[in-house]
């Protein structure tokens, strides 16, 4: 597994943070992320041009970064909602090879979708 794999989480609202494991190990896999907000064709594809995005480690809660309304919902606390993207490349060591990896995200809000080299990987329709 030499090649590099790129993680891509459609968010459809606030806040990410993740980790990979496996029952021996668990390693922080906050950092490195790129954030894009509003939808972006063929994002969830490895080969996306995503040199554009911005730069940033987890946890983000990118709805907090917008204006605060009465317009929007009080259940969003007054903020926008909307789509949000994250990705992250990184290489899986020739060692994890055989062996069973899981990622896990312990702050993404709601309608959720993960992705792996253009692979859907699972979706989430609540935190």
């Amino acid at each position: 597994m030499k090649s590099g794999l790129t993680l891509i989480a459609l968010i459809l609202s606030l806040n990410l943070t993740g980790y990979t494991q496996n029952p021996q190990e668990k390693l922080k896999f906050d950092f490195g992320w790129k954030f894009n907000i509003g939808d972006a064709y063929n994002a969830k594809e490895r080969a996306f041009d995503d040199s554009e995005w911005r730069k940033l480690d987890l946890p983000h809660d990118w709805s907090i970064e917008q204006e605060f309304s009465q317009e929007y919902a009080s259940c969003t606390g007054y903020l926008p909602g909307g789509i949000g993207w994250y990705r992250k490349t990184f290489a899986v060591p020739e060692s994890y090879k055989g062996k069973m990896v899981s990622i896990q995200f312990d702050g993404i809000y709601n309608n959720s979708e993960v992705w792996a080299n253009g692979h859907f990987l699972g979706y989430r329709p609540n935190g």
